[in-house]
């Protein structure tokens, strides 16, 4: 198995990631890491925060060196697509025909902002790639003032708001939800958010959709109409599927893949954005979209392929960065009954423990890096925590945990 062929279709942070974990595990065999990309494989992260702000450049995003990838064996190809996989002969094409055989491959294909369905669509700009990134820069340079609409009040579009206000512009963020990152975090922390940049200059709209745009003007469902200069929208993403399809394999919201991270063909796995997991956690088909969720599944992959039969277990954890505000959740939230709110959200640092039952199933930090840090430990070991332990008066997570210790 040790020297067996690899190829890895998406040079992102899931696909970079098998490769490195590969090499750092003992692997002799060839590996070919096929990004559709021009650039080298890069952070997507900063994109929406330093990158934009101007505050670091391409060199500063990219995973590992060009030397990284000659020194370890790794044949990086970039600008090219994956046009299909020949399940039985065991080989990608590419353009022109191009095949490239495999004992295993690994798709890392990652996923695309979510289309808009309104008139005025081609208005309005997108922010998942460092070329979105490069035109956003663009229009936003040396100017100041300009009225800026971000359709979308998730993790991209808060964050993407707190940085063109950041450089003096006028922002107004659009979401359909009553609240902002409705799925992702608790009412009390969203609201918290939205005061947060409101405090700033923001203006924030929820529960009203977008009509059309036409050009510098903004149609919302209840009527109103908004000037904009700019449109960048941030609704979420659907995950490439089409050459995993085309290749036979089930696609359900993503490439469905077991707890090992195996498609059906056992010489087919799936990892990051565009992989439609067997939870341990859940108990179903979960697809998850961060950093934590990519570079763990790939390294769970590349055990898997050099022979280890460990499940993907790794505990969830996901952050935010907007203005001063560090949001940091572990665990998954979604579908709890109880939350239990720790500290002062009006001094701007505090905790939301939420509850399945009496079982913690995650914790949002805000301002509050060492529940952060305690909370993953809980969580990932023995979880003794009940909503009434945590809403007694003076509950202090790291204290509890130094106690029972």
């Amino acid at each position: 198995m040790r020297g067996e062929s690899v190829v890895v279709v998406g040079a992102g942070q899931a696909g970079c990631q098998v490769a490195v974990s590969l090499r750092e595990q003992g692997h002799r065999g060839p590996i070919t890491l096929i990004g559709d990309e021009a650039q080298k494989p890069y952070q997507r992260p900063p994109l929406t925060k330093a990158y934009l702000a101007g505050e670091t450049d391409l060199a500063g995003l990219v995973l590992r060196q060009d030397s990284y990838y000659e020194d370890h064996g790794i044949k990086l190809v970039t600008g090219e697509r994956v046009l299909g996989v020949d399940r039985s002969a065991r080989v990608a094409v590419l353009g022109c025909a191009r095949t490239i055989g495999y004992d295993h491959l690994v798709f890392a294909t990652g996923a695309r902002p979510r289309p808009l369905p309104i008139p005025g669509a081609e208005h309005v700009l997108n922010l998942r790639s460092v070329a979105d990134a490069d035109v956003l820069r663009q229009r936003l340079d040396g100017q100041v003032g300009l009225d800026v609409v971000v359709i979308g009040g998730g993790f991209i579009g808060l964050e993407l708001a707190a940085v063109v206000r950041k450089l003096r512009h006028e922002v107004t963020v659009v979401e359909t939800q009553p609240q902002v990152m409705q799925r992702a975090v608790t009412p009390e922390t969203a609201r918290q958010l939205v005061n947060r940049h409101r405090s700033e200059g923001v203006q924030v709209l929820t529960g009203r959709g977008v009509a059309a745009v036409r050009e510098g003007l903004v149609e919302l469902t209840d009527g109103t109409v908004l000037v904009a200069d700019l449109v960048v929208a941030g609704i979420g993403v659907l995950p490439n599927t089409e050459v995993a399809q085309r290749s036979g394999l089930a696609t359900d919201n993503g490439i469905v893949v077991d707890a090992h991270l195996r498609t059906v063909d056992q010489r087919v796995h799936a990892v990051g954005d565009c992989a439609r997991f067997a939870s341990t956690l859940t108990g179903g088909l979960t697809r998850l979209e961060s950093v934590q969720n990519a570079t763990d599944q790939a390294t769970c992959v590349a055990g898997a392929i050099l022979g280890s039969a460990e499940p993907y277990t790794a505990l969830p954890w996901f952050w935010s960065d907007q203005y001063d505000v560090k949001l940091q959740i572990a665990g998954l939230t979604e579908g709890h009954d109880r939350a239990v709110t720790v500290g002062d959200p009006a001094e701007g640092r505090f905790s939301v423990f939420c509850f399945r039952g009496d079982k913690l199933v995650g914790v949002e930090a805000y301002n509050k890096p060492i529940d952060f840090i305690m909370a993953r430990r809980v969580l990932e070991g023995g979880n003794t925590l009940t909503p009434e332990i945590v809403a007694r008066p003076g509950f202090d997570l790291r204290g509890s945990l130094q106690r029972a210790a």
